[in-house]
């Protein structure tokens, strides 16, 4: 049995192995040497060994050696078919090796116009492109020479060499790129490297795309089209908010792909898979960068099955191996199956993280595929999101129906906005101060005036000896068989500084209580208790198929809601 050698396979690139023993040859895994020791460096190893456990497949495992010539010698023993990329880091190392074993592959001289952000341009002024006005430099002394010298109002800081966004900043002025300079100098890259060289380029402002395309022997063929809504930070930092997959061309696209073919032709790629950045404004399309192997984000083969029919790793594949079926794909043209949308959590400030209850709250969504959340370190601290390394989670969502996933993909931004605890819950201290009385004559007065909506339940937190109807305490709900037409809810010290996860759980029991169609309230004396108070209690009975009622006049401080599935 043949082997294909994955140099760092990691993130979608995982999917190679599947795809490899599909086709009855042996994988075999290349795993590049950290860089350094740094902490940025060990998560990137612990990145790796968590990917190697998620595959269900058996692989073999090799390691880069001190030099380039025992890593060859090591490759040349398992006298492999192929050796590609499967990931950004390991496009380098993979290219020259498959190079000096004679392999297809694309030519090593290109390899500074595949890797690094300022000679990809470069190459594309050779070849009359459209490029983006940009400079190396090594100091805030070169950056300011260039800044004046061009004209430039708005720029970009960025390292030449990294990956997941760690060092991109948006800068609006001067000032802005003189500090996001000094503070991307003293950052470490995605694999730990450190930043000596920055590239400062002219800021383009429009709407940003991704472009996968997959090369046969100079021929490209358009894989999957994805676009970016992105947010700045107050840091100067440009995160994603949602990534969409683009299910037909829009005006001015068509240009858009035609543009991206030109810039892979223009870096002589011959072979494989290229994962395109790009903008458009009103002069058309432009390069941000380009990533030669499989796009991030760790894309499972099903999920792009499910939207695509097809996934990049498979169609890579093909590009070396069955350039019949490439070229049979290619003329079917470009199509999708689905909507998508994938959602990455902002965490808006440094946490300590108690648990996580969109992670299983999520699967309640009609679109809902998967759910990855980041619980943080050991200690469980997860850091205020600044780039692809720090996002809270990511929810990928699949739907035939746009309106379905629209909604679901909104009502995730609204939580990420508005009931944060709902994604990563953190431990709060609150005083605890409940007028028993009051609730008395509250639920008294409620039920009086809710008798009409047909038989009550009560959930509360101690049994009430003078109301004649039926109550129960949280902790024997599950004593009660049946349905309600209505519920009503007092709970505080059961709900008090716990886990939303947690809450969540309790109240999903007591929404099980009311029948289609029939109504909840839920008053301050408990909502008041809840992780993100009111707006939270409003998440979690949308996401249990509630739809939120009409404020009643005479029934302040109520949240009401009726079982609409």
């Amino acid at each position: 049995m043949r082997n294909i050698v994955v140099v760092e396979c990691i993130s979608t690139g995982k999917n190679y192995i599947q795809d490899i023993i599909n086709r009855n040859y042996n994988p075999v895994v290349l795993e590049t040497k950290t860089m350094g020791d740094s902490l940025e460096a060990r998560r990137y190893k612990e990145d790796m060994e968590n990917c190697y456990a998620s595959i269900d497949h058996d692989f073999d495992l090799i390691y880069e050696q001190d030099s380039y010539e025992e890593t060859l010698e090591i490759v040349r023993k398992y006298d492999p078919l192929l050796v590609i990329p499967g990931s950004e880091k390991g496009v380098i190392l993979a290219t020259k090796l498959a190079n000096d074993l004679g392999l297809m592959c694309n030519p090593i001289e290109n390899i500074d116009s595949m890797t690094l952000k300022h000679k990809m341009h470069e190459k594309l002024v050779e070849n009359n492109l459209r490029s983006i006005r940009g400079r190396v430099i090594r100091s805030v002394e070169e950056a300011i020479e260039f800044y004046d010298s061009e004209g430039l109002q708005k720029v970009v800081v960025k390292p030449i060499y990294s990956a997941g966004s760690v060092g991109v900043r948006l800068c609006d002025n001067k000032a802005e790129m003189i500090k996001s300079i000094d503070e991307v100098f003293s950052l470490k890259g995605h694999y730990g490297n450190n930043f000596n060289e920055l590239l400062i380029q002219e800021q383009i402002e429009g709407p940003e795309y991704i472009v996968n395309t997959v090369t046969c022997d100079g021929i490209h063929r358009v894989t999957s089209i994805l676009r970016y809504s992105k947010i700045k930070t107050i840091e100067g930092g440009n995160i994603y908010d949602y990534i969409e997959f683009i299910p037909e061309l829009g005006i001015g696209e068509p240009d858009l792909v035609e543009y991206a073919y030109d810039v892979a032709d223009a870096l002589g790629i011959r072979y494989g898979p290229v994962h395109g950045e790009y903008m458009i404004d009103e002069n058309g399309p432009v390069l941000i960068e380009v990533n030669c192997r499989p796009m991030g984000g760790t894309f499972d083969a099903e999920y792009l099955d499910k939207i695509l029919g097809h996934h990049e790793t498979n169609c890579v594949l093909d590009s070396y191996l069955n350039p019949d079926k490439f070229h049979i794909d290619l003329i079917k043209g470009y199509e999708t199956l689905a909507y998508a949308f994938v959602k990455m959590f902002i965490v808006p400030r440094d946490l300590i993280v108690k648990c996580s209850p969109i992670g299983k709250l999520g699967i309640k969504l009609k679109s809902h595929y998967k759910t990855i959340m980041n619980m943080g370190d050991e200690l469980n601290v997860v850091t205020k999101t600044q780039d692809l390394n720090t996002f809270g989670g990511v929810v990928y969502l699949v739907n035939n129906d746009f309106e379905q996933i629209t909604r679901d993909i909104d009502f995730l931004r609204k939580i990420e906005t508005r009931a944060f605890d709902l994604v990563l819950s953190e431990e709060r201290i609150q005083t605890l101060d409940i007028d028993e009385n009051k609730i008395v004559q509250n639920i008294e007065t409620l039920l009086e005036d809710i008798k009409i909506c047909g038989t009550p339940l009560l959930v509360t937190e101690k049994i009430f000896e003078d109301l004649a109807i039926a109550q129960v305490t949280i902790e024997n709900i599950d004593d009660i068989k049946g349905t309600f037409d209505c519920v009503v809810v007092n709970l505080n010290e059961g709900i008090y500084n716990q886990c939303a996860e947690g809450v969540s759980k309790k109240l999903s029991k007591i929404f099980e209580k009311v029948r289609i169609g029939g109504l909840i309230f839920i008053p301050n004396t408990t909502y008041d208790y809840l992780p993100n108070g009111k707006l939270g209690l409003e998440a979690l009975l949308k996401l249990q198929g509630f739809c939120l009622e009409m404020p009643i006049h005479t029934l302040t401080g109520m949240v009401i809601a009726s079982k609409c599935e």
